[in-house]
C-alpha cells in the first residue's frame, strides 16, 4: 500500500504542475485510502480494535496486554496481536495464503518505510530444519525476504556446512518489518535496533502459523533478541545460559545459537566452533549424517 501511495503522490504532483485541477477516484480506491488512514489513527491512538485488510483473508486482534512494555525510539504503539484464520486447502495454499496475510497485513504495512517490504519466511515448507531470526535489515527489507545480506550469506555457508542447501530449510524472522530509528530520509535508515516485546508480539502469531504449516522437526533461534522473543523475554541474561542445549518452542525442540553476524565481527576459529558446535547437535536431532570432517570443522589448533 505504501509503495502504491508513493506512486500516487508523484503522479498528483506530475498533474497539479501539468494544469490539472481535479482527478476521478474510484470507489474501490477511496474506500483503500480510508483503510490504510483508519490503520494509522489506530496505531497513533494505541487503539486494539478490528483493523482493515487489504485481502479478502482474516487476521483478527486478540486481547491487547494489560501493560504495554515501553516503546523504542521510533516505535509507533502496536494495537492488539492477530488470530490467524487460513483458508482450507492444501498445505501449499495455506502457505500462500498465509503469506498474503502478512504481505497486506496492515499493520506491517504501516510500519514499513517507503519504498521498503514486509518480509515473509521463504524455504521448504516440508522442511525438517526451520531457522529464526529477530527481524528483517537494510538488505532484507529491499529483497523481501530474511537473511539476504552479509549474515544471511554466512547463515547459507553454515547450512551447506550441515551438508543442506539452503532451499531444503525453511528461514523466518519473528518480526515482519524492520524496526524503525528516527530520522532518514524517509525512504531509509542507518543502524538496526533490537525489536521491542511489543513489536514481537504482534509479529509472533504469524511465525506460530508457519511453525505450524510447516511443521519442521526442530527449530534453531540464531542470537539473543531471537531467543528472548520465542522464550520469554527476561528468562535469561546472557546468550551463553540457554545457548546449546535444547528448549522447547511451540511443542517442538529449540536450540539457541549464536547470530552469524557474531563471527562476522570477529571471524575467528573459536567463535565459528561455538556455532558449529551447536549445528552439530542440531544434525544429529534431525537425523543428519555428521562425517569425522564435519566434526572437526574450525578446530583451534
Amino acid at each position: 500500500m505504501r509503495t502504491a501511495l508513493i506512486a500516487i503522490t508523484e503522479e498528483l504532483q506530475r498533474l497539479k504542475a501539468a494544469g490539472v485541477s481535479s482527478v476521478a477516484v474510484s470507489e474501490e480506491g477511496l474506500q483503500r485510502l480510508r483503510a490504510h488512514a483508519q490503520v494509522r489513527r489506530a496505531i497513533a491512538d494505541g487503539t486494539t480494535g478490528s483493523l482493515p485488510s487489504a485481502t479478502g483473508l482474516r487476521s483478527e486482534p486478540v486481547a491487547a496486554p494489560a501493560k504495554s512494555p515501553t516503546v523504542a525510539p521510533g516505535a509507533l504503539p502496536l494495537p492488539a496481536a492477530p488470530r490467524i484464520v487460513l483458508p482450507a486447502g492444501d498445505k501449499a495454499a495455506r502457505w500462500q495464503a498465509l503469506r498474503a496475510i502478512v504481505l497486506n497485513d496492515a499493520v506491517c504495512q504501516a510500519h514499513v518505510r517507503l519504498g521498503k517490504q514486509v518480509v515473509f519466511g521463504v524455504g521448504n515448507i516440508d522442511a525438517s530444519i526451520m531457522f529464526i531470526g529477530e527481524a528483517p535489515g537494510a538488505e532484507e527489507e529491499v529483497q523481501g525476504e530474511p537473511f539476504v545480506g552479509p549474515a544471511g550469506q554466512l547463515l547459507t555457508k553454515m547450512i551447506q556446512g550441515m551438508g543442506l542447501k539452503r532451499s531444503e530449510v525453511y528461514i523466518g524472522n519473528i518480526m515482519n518489518w524492520r524496526p524503525e530509528l528516527p530520522g532518514g530520509d524517509g525512504f531509509g535508515q542507518v543502524g538496526n535496533r533490537p525489536p521491542t516485546e511489543a513489536e514481537m508480539g504482534y509479529c509472533l502469531p504469524y511465525l506460530r502459523a508457519q511453525i505450524e504449516l510447516v511443521n519442521p522437526v526442530l527449530l534453531v533461534a540464531l542470537g539473543k533478541t531471537a531467543a528472548e522473543g520465542l522464550l520469554g523475554f527476561r528468562s535469561f541474561k546472557t546468550l551463553g545460559e540457554v545457548r546449546g542445549r535444547w528448549h522447547e518452542f511451540a511443542g517442538r525442540p529449540l536450540m539457541v545459537t549464536y547470530h552469524p553476524s557474531y563471527i562476522l565481527r570477529e571471524p575467528t576459529n573459536r567463535k565459528k566452533r561455538m556455532i558449529w558446535e551447536d549445528l552439530l547437535l542440531v544434525m544429529e536431532r534431525a537425523g543428519l549424517p555428521v562425517t569425522d570432517k564435519q566434526r572437526g570443522f574450525f578446530q583451534e589448533k
